[in-house]
Parts: C-alpha cells; structure tokens; sequence
C-alpha cells in the first residue's frame, strides 16, 4: 500500500511539474505577444504606407499615443527600433526578423485554421491569438498538414 501511495505522489508531483511548465511558457508567451503585435503592425505600416508613426499604432491598436510611446520605447531598449524625431519608426534588422516570422506563423495557423472549416473572419481573429502562444512542433505540424493537403 506504501508503494501505491509513493507512485501516485509521484506522478502527482510530475503532473504539477508539468502544470507549472505549461503556465511558465504561457506567461512568456503573453510577454511576447504584445512585442510580437506591435512588431508586426510597425513592419505591415511601413509596408504599406512607408512610414510607421506612432499616431497610426495608436490607431490601429486601439490604444492611447503614451501607451504606444512606453512600448516603443521598450523594443528601442531592447534593439528591435530605431526611432527619429519627426520620422517615425523603423524596425532593426533583429526587429524585421521577428516581424517577418509572426507575420509567417500567423499565416500557417491561420490557412490551418481555414481548412479545417473555420470562417475567413473567425480564422484570421483566431490566429491573431494562436500565432504567439503555438509551439514550433505544433506550427511544423499545421504546415506539414497544410502540405499534405496540397499535394
């Protein structure tokens, strides 16, 4: 009877190890997504329209000029900006890089999302939130299905 009891603190314990894991990658992805977001629209913005300016963030996300400039100023501190007075934003090299890789998880979930059935709008608002917190063995999972389904 010890035994048993041992073995199920046992794997209790391996399960709540693994909880505890799982809530640590997700508050990292939290952390990152914001990051992620802002990267994303700064590259989309000068893409589109050649410049990014913190006036069209803000507009974009919904949310106040200040809360964009402390944002900013945290991806300028951690190199993935470079900002000019009266010239707007523009991403690093590093900045870019990210930038181009959300971009290109949240097109795989979002085209995985579209062939299992799910609407135009509800597959791209869904991605929106999926792209950050998807691991690469689930995004090469989705691209190899997508791959699959093909051809």
């Amino acid at each position: 009877m010890q035994m048993t009891s041992e073995k199920q603190h046992s794997t209790g314990t391996e399960e709540a190890d693994d909880r505890v894991e799982s809530f640590r990658q997700a508050r990292r992805a939290r952390r990152l997504e914001l990051q992620e977001d802002y990267l994303e629209l700064i590259a989309d913005l000068i893409d589109e329209q050649g410049e990014a300016r913190q006036v069209d963030i803000a507009a974009a996300l919904g949310v106040t000029q200040p809360t964009v400039a402390k944002m900013l100023k945290r991806l300028a501190d951690g190199g993935l900006i470079t900002q000019r007075p009266y010239r707007g934003v523009f991403l690093t090299g590093e900045g870019r890089d990210i930038a181009e890789r959300t971009r290109e998880r949240h097109q795989i979930v979002e085209t995985f999302l579209l062939a299992l059935g799910v609407s135009a709008e509800n597959a791209r608002i869904d991605a929106e939130g999926i792209e950050h917190h998807v691991s690469a063995e689930t995004l090469q999972a989705f691209a190899r299905f997508l791959a699959e389904e093909r051809g």
